[in-house]
C-alpha cells in the first residue's frame, strides 16, 4: 500500500470536554499525523440540542494537550469570524502548539448555525464570494503579525465546487479536503489539477486529503490509487480509534 498520512476527526458533539481531550490525546500517542474537529455550534446528527462545543476554543486546548500531531478544524466556517481576527487566532494557537496548527477554511453551509447565531446565511454564491474575499485578507494579516507563526501554518480549503471552490484551492491553499467515493473524489482531484495548470501552480504543492468514515478504513485502496495522500477518519462519540489504528498499521 502506498505511503499516506492518517488523521482523526473528533466530532465535538454528544460528549463531554473530558471525552474529547482523552480522545485526541490517545490519537496523538498512537502516532496519527493530524487531529481535527469541526466548526459548528449544534450537533450535525443525533439529538438536535445535545451537547456541543465551539471549535477554536477546543483547538487551543488541543494545542496544549498534544505533542506531535498537526491539527485544525475540518473546516472553519469563513462566515463566523472576521478574517483578520481568524488569522490572529490561528497564529496564537500555532504558538500554543509549538508550530503545529493548520488553518482549515470553508464557505459554510449549516443554516441553523447562521440563524441562531445571527449571521447572514444568504446564498451559496454569497458565501463563496465572501470566502474568496477573505483569503487574501487572511494571508496579509498572517504576514504582518508580530510575532509570526512558528510553524508553516498551512491553509486547507474544504469543498468540491468545480467552478469556484477548486479554483480558490489552486490559488490559495496548501491542502485540499474532499469526500469519497473514489470515483467522485478522483474527478474533483483532476479538476483541481486543471485549475492549477490554468493559473500556473504546481499541483504537487497542494496536499490531497479525503475524509472517510470509520467503516471505510478497510477499503481505501481506491482513494489512494486516485491520488489521495492523507486519509482523515471521522469519529463520533464514543471515540473508537481501532479503525485509525488499522490504517496506521496497514501504512507502516
Amino acid at each position: 500500500m502506498a505511503r499516506f498520512k492518517v488523521g482523526a476527526q473528533f466530532h465535538p458533539q454528544h460528549c463531554s470536554m473530558d471525552d474529547l481531550r482523552a480522545g485526541w490525546r490517545e490519537a496523538d500517542a498512537m502516532g496519527v499525523d493530524t487531529i481535527w474537529n469541526w466548526d459548528h455550534f449544534f450537533p450535525l446528527y443525533g439529538e438536535d440540542d445535545g451537547p456541543h462545543f465551539e471549535s477554536w476554543m477546543q483547538l487551543a486546548a488541543m494545542a496544549c494537550d498534544t505533542e506531535r500531531a498537526m491539527f485544525g478544524a475540518l473546516v472553519t466556517c469563513n462566515s463566523y469570524r472576521n478574517p483578520e481576527l481568524l488569522a490572529d487566532m490561528a497564529r496564537t494557537v500555532d504558538h500554543l502548539s509549538g508550530g503545529r496548527a493548520i488553518l482549515g477554511l470553508g464557505a459554510g453551509w449549516f443554516e441553523r448555525d447562521y440563524e441562531e447565531y445571527r449571521y447572514e446565511f444568504g446564498t451559496a454564491g454569497d458565501r463563496l464570494r465572501a470566502l474568496e474575499a477573505s483569503l487574501p485578507r487572511i494571508r496579509s494579516r498572517l504576514a504582518n503579525l508580530n510575532p509570526a507563526p512558528i510553524g508553516p501554518l498551512p491553509i486547507m480549503i474544504g469543498g468540491g465546487g468545480e467552478r469556484v471552490t477548486l479554483r480558490l484551492v489552486a490559488e490559495h491553499a496548501d491542502m485540499w479536503n474532499g469526500f469519497g467515493p473514489p470515483e467522485s473524489w478522483a474527478k474533483k482531484n483532476a479538476i483541481l489539477d486543471d485549475w492549477c495548470a490554468k493559473i500556473g501552480r504546481d499541483p504537487k504543492a497542494i496536499e490531497r486529503t479525503v475524509q472517510i468514515q470509520a467503516n471505510d478504513v478497510d477499503d481505501v485502496e481506491g482513494l489512494l490509487e486516485a491520488g489521495a495522500e492523507h486519509l482523515i477518519v471521522g469519529l463520533g462519540y464514543p471515540f473508537d480509534l481501532a479503525g485509525v489504528q488499522r490504517l496506521l498499521d496497514s501504512r507502516d
